[in-house]
């Protein structure tokens, strides 16, 4: 944990119908004094959306050669590369040869982080997918935060119903493809 850091723990219920996924566990997330709110919840959503056998957060800002949120096999081998925000293309080309598959989660403007990797070289761009979520829906979720959180995320049809604190949102997950 980063010197600094803000703990946050949240208490998450997920139940994603998409793909079958249904757990409650809980999340202590170390917010480094640099990171927004904003990318703090997409950090977490990510893994939520992402939740299988083997995932973790990485070190944070000072794992410079991880992603945000990764999933490794029992060898210990990585098979997802989960970068939220907006990665540099040398990162997501790094990832994409590592990982069996990459993407990323943004809170930002999707058109605006693509355009970024534009003409740079992308490893399996094809791919590689960015998430994103409706205008404001981050920003508005941000607003709920505490430093002990009740989280309900449940997914059905690529929609996402998000109860935090007792704030209830949705908002779709969209898919934009890089190439």
């Amino acid at each position: 944990m980063a010197a600094g850091a803000t703990i946050y723990t949240f208490d998450v219920d997920l139940a994603d119908v998409d793909r079958g996924v249904y757990e409650s566990f809980t999340l202590r997330v170390a917010r480094h004094p640099s990171e927004t709110d904003a990318y703090m919840l997409t950090r977490v959503l990510a893994y939520c959306l992402e939740f299988e056998e083997g995932i973790a957060f990485s070190d944070g800002i000072s794992a410079t050669e991880e992603p945000a949120v990764l999933v490794r096999d029992r060898t210990g081998a990585t098979t997802a590369w989960i970068e939220v925000g907006a990665p540099d293309a040398a990162r997501l080309h790094h990832g994409s040869k590592l990982a069996g598959r990459a993407m990323v989660y943004t809170h930002r403007d999707p058109a605006k982080v693509i355009a970024l990797w534009a003409g740079k070289k992308i490893h399996n761009a094809a791919a590689i997918v960015v998430h994103s979520f409706d205008p404001a829906f981050i920003e508005t979720a941000t607003a709920a935060l505490e430093r002990r959180n009740t989280l309900s995320v449940s997914v059905t049809e690529r929609q996402l119903y998000l109860e935090l604190n007792g704030t209830s949102l949705s908002s779709g997950i969209h898919e934009h493809p890089i190439a």
